[in-house]
C-alpha cells in the first residue's frame, strides 16, 4: 500500500534502527505498550519478538487498520483502535503503565507531545514515551536556555518531562524518503510536579501569549495579561525589555502559575 501525504506517513523501514529504537523500549514479560501510527507494522512486528503482556495500536488510516487487523488476527494479545491520535482518550489505560513508541507524522508531532504533556493527573499514565521527529523539532525540544533553538517547545517538553536524544536518522531509512532526517528522543516524566498548576494548558497559554512576537520586547505581552502588576515583576525580577527567548524556562512556569491564580 502506498503512503498517504495527506495523513504524513513515511513508513521506517531500516531493519538495523527498528532494532535499535525497540532496544530502547527495554520490553520485559509484564509491559504494556502501545503504538502510534504503526503503518505497515514494521516496528510493531519487532515488539512482538519480544513478548509483552499487551500491544495496543492506533492507526488513523482505514486501510492499513484493516491489513493490521488482518496481519495480527491470530495475536490476542494485540488490540487496535481505527481511531485519531489527536483524539484518542488514554485514560482507558490508566491501570497499565504504558511505554509508547510513536513514529508521529510530522504535521502532528508536537501536538501529540502537547497532549500527553499537558494532562491534569501527574504521573501520567505513561513510563516512557518514545518518539521519532523531524530532526527540527525535535532540536527546538531539547534546546536549552540561551540556544538558537529555545522556544516555546522547549519550554512545554522540559516542563514535567526528562528529555534524552537517542540518535538521528537519515531520510534513508523511510519509505517514501522524505525531505529530511529524522531523530529519536525518549521521555521519562518526573514524578514530582515542581512547578504545579491546577490546569496545566496555562502554561501553554502563556507561552504563546508571549511568544505571538517572539522578536519584541515582552513588556506589552506582560501589560496585556498582567495589567503591569508590580509585585509579579518584583516577585519574578522580570526585565519587561527582553525578548521571549531571553526568558529562562522557570521563569514561565512561575509566570503561568501567576495567571492561573488570576483566572480563579
Amino acid at each position: 500500500m502506498y503512503p498517504k501525504k495527506s495523513l504524513g506517513q513515511n513508513f521506517l523501514k531500516d531493519k538495523n534502527i527498528i532494532k535499535k529504537i525497540v532496544e530502547i523500549g527495554n520490553i520485559k514479560s509484564n509491559t504494556v505498550l502501545l503504538e502510534i501510527g504503526p503503518g505497515t507494522g514494521n516496528l510493531t512486528n519487532e515488539i512482538i519478538n519480544k513478548n509483552p503482556k499487551k500491544i495496543y495500536l492506533i492507526e488513523k488510516d482505514k486501510n492499513l487498520y484493516q491489513e493490521l487487523k488482518d496481519k495480527f488476527r491470530n495475536d490476542k494479545n494485540i488490540f487496535l483502535f481505527n481511531e485519531d491520535a489527536l483524539k484518542f482518550d488514554e485514560k482507558k489505560f490508566e491501570n497499565d503503565q504504558i511505554i509508547l513508541f510513536g513514529n508521529l507524522p510530522y504535521n502532528i508531532s508536537s501536538q501529540l507531545l502537547a497532549k500527553w504533556i499537558l494532562i491534569k493527573k501527574w504521573p501520567p499514565w505513561y513510563n516512557k514515551l518514545i518518539l521519532m521527529f523531524q530532526k527540527e523539532v525535535a532540536d527546538r525540544i531539547i534546546a536549552k536556555f540561551g540556544s538558537r533553538d529555545y522556544g516555546r517547545l522547549s519550554i512545554l517538553s522540559n516542563w514535567r518531562l526528562d528529555i534524552k536524544k537517542h540518535f538521528d536518522i537519515s531520510k534513508d531509512c523511510f519509505f517514501p524518503k522524505p525531505k529530511v532526517d529524522s531523530t529519536l528522543l525518549t521521555f521519562v516524566p518526573i514524578k514530582k510536579d515542581y512547578f504545579q498548576l491546577n490546569d496545566p494548558k496555562k502554561l501553554e497559554q502563556i507561552t504563546r501569549i508571549f511568544f505571538s512576537n517572539k522578536r519584541k520586547m515582552i513588556n506589552k505581552a506582560f501589560n496585556r495579561t498582567f495589567q503591569n502588576d508590580k509585585k509579579i515583576i518584583s516577585d519574578l525580577n522580570l526585565n519587561l525589555n527582553l525578548r521571549p527567548a531571553n526568558l529562562k524556562m522557570e521563569i514561565y512556569y512561575k509566570l503561568a502559575q501567576k495567571y492561573e491564580k488570576l483566572a480563579n
